[in-house]
């Protein structure tokens, strides 16, 4: 085993937000399914990241119940479950810690959001040396306000503004940022294929 799937905070906390309706991919929990699976067949580790927040009284405190996986979701025994405080993976968890002893060399990255906790995770993956792939389309986000946008714009105020910058923008932004630079970018349809092959190899 030298290569793990992290599956960054797909959790019911974002679908306790109004924001959800305008997220990328109302169903990311189908895609990363199809990942764990294809992990799981691999051999590879599975590593569950959820985001908490501890008294902030929102959907990110542990204390309303939402910072738990997303339903669909199946976490298998032994698979390990941590929680971070911080954008990404490292800073505020034992997750560097987890994948030296275990000689992981190889990251596959997927979750929510695309451009904050997941290209964060794979931007310092990178620096730590680590081959990283993004599953892009296994990733989710939504529309971000201009900078200069006031506080607390309601859903509709959001779309409504010709400067908010649309989730698939952003995407296509964090692709820009991290390809060639500290992360491959691949789609899950890519990923299975290539394990395809590799094992056809392998029974050759």
């Amino acid at each position: 085993m030298t290569r793990a799937l992290i599956v960054i905070d797909v959790q019911e906390s974002f679908r306790a937000r109004p924001l959800w309706e305008t997220t990328s991919d109302l169903k990311i929990a189908d895609r990363v399914n199809r990942l764990v699976r294809l992990a799981r067949r691999s051999g590879d580790l599975v590593v569950w990241v959820l985001h908490s927040e501890p008294g902030s009284g929102d959907v990110f405190d542990p204390a309303l119940g939402h910072v738990r996986l997303m339903e669909e979701l199946e976490r298998a025994d032994g698979e390990p479950l941590i929680h971070k405080t911080s954008h990404n993976a490292f800073t505020t968890t034992n997750l560097r810690q987890l994948l030296t002893e275990r000689g992981i060399r190889e990251l596959t990255v997927c979750g929510i959001r695309t451009e904050q906790c997941v290209e964060t995770t794979a931007r310092l993956a990178g620096d730590f040396g680590y081959r990283v792939t993004v599953a892009i389309d296994a990733t989710a986000t939504n529309p971000i306000p201009h900078p200069d946008a006031p506080a607390g714009l309601s859903v509709a105020e959001l779309l409504a503004d010709p400067r908010t910058l649309s989730a698939e923008e952003v995407i296509r932004r964090t692709e820009y940022a991290l390809a060639g630079r500290f992360a491959t970018i691949a789609t899950v349809d890519r990923l299975e294929a290539a394990a395809e092959l590799q094992a056809a190899e392998l029974q050759a």
